[in-house]
């Protein structure tokens, strides 16, 4: 039996249409999406389904529609025998990884990323917060000009090498911009977000958060789980909520997890939702690193081919 590593995605992969083939084909799906309709309160399957884009990537309502697709494309691997030993997310995805692993239920983690893209939302006012992408830049060099600004800006995503996103105020991304360029950086690509994300200014949010954390509940988690705030695995459910809360507020160290799993031995790493957009994370740490993305039924019919061969 192969060894599988199974990464969820995070705000940025969603798209208006996505997980449909697997609605198409399954009545079982189509209930979980009608369930979450009546769990959330609004047709999010609708808006997956037909958009607006403009709706579907608003913070409150791109949260739960990449978790509820997430689940739903791991729920069909599992359906054929293909199951992970280990699992990591990507900020949000994060929460994908935990319902795979047992910790939270489909159900609570729904209401619980509702919860956090509004409090996300709130967290500080619209249009004053940025996020942007530096290319071809090492993480110390970009720390040190972050330093000598008089706005706070912070590392939110360490992706992959080469590219490490900053968040914080506006007008701090914009003065940081410059100087980094100047300082070496091929590129600095502001990103189409609504708030200054795993940056200090989340922290108001990450505080009201930890009240919404302490009414679920959590199991210890049945396979290893990485968490995004340590980029080490987790098993036990209070140290899991209490790195939610920090992860509002911290970096994701995306390109130290992926490093771990490469160095163990497992088979392949699967790309579990839409897109592909960590599967070139993952090929940037690695070239070499055996990766499927699986959004569709299509991928899905390639990953159980390559799954059967030589069993």
């Amino acid at each position: 039996m192969k060894k599988l590593a199974f990464v969820f995605p995070g705000q940025g992969s969603q798209q208006v249409g996505m997980g449909q083939s697997f609605l198409e084909a399954s009545d079982e799906n189509k209930l979980v999406f009608n369930e979450a309709d009546q769990l959330l309160g609004y047709s999010l399957s609708e808006m997956i389904a037909s958009g607006p884009e403009s709706e579907l990537t608003k913070t409150i309502h791109t949260q739960p529609a990449l978790l509820l697709v997430s689940t739903i494309v791991s729920r069909e691997l599992s359906k054929v025998g293909i199951n992970p030993i280990v699992v990591a997310g990507h900020s949000l995805g994060e929460y994908s990884a935990l319902v795979a692993a047992g910790v939270l239920s489909l159900e609570d983690a729904l209401l619980l990323v509702q919860k956090r893209g509004e409090l996300m939302e709130e967290a500080y006012p619209k249009g004053k917060g940025a996020m942007a992408a530096v290319l071809g830049l090492d993480r110390p060099e970009i720390e040190q000009q972050l330093k000598e600004l008089e706005e706070p800006v912070d590392l939110a995503n360490l992706n992959c090498p080469g590219q490490i996103v900053i968040s914080g105020t506006k007008l701090g991304v914009e003065q940081a911009i410059p100087k980094l360029i100047e300082a070496g950086a091929k590129r600095v690509i502001p990103l189409n977000v609504s708030g200054p994300f795993h940056s200090r200014l989340m922290k108001p949010a990450a505080e009201r958060f930890q009240t919404v954390l302490e009414q679920m509940e959590f199991q210890d988690s049945a396979i290893p789980v990485f968490s995004n705030v340590t980029a080490k695995i987790v098993h036990d459910k209070d140290q899991i909520k209490e790195l939610l809360v920090k992860q509002l507020y911290s970096p994701v160290r995306f390109q130290e997890i992926i490093e771990d799993l490469l160095a163990q031995d497992y088979d392949a790493i699967v790309e579990v939702g839409n897109g592909k957009v960590l599967s070139g994370l993952i090929k940037k740490v690695s070239r070499r690193a055996k990766v499927f993305a699986v959004s569709d039924q299509a991928t899905l019919k390639k990953l159980i081919d390559w799954y059967q061969e030589d069993e």
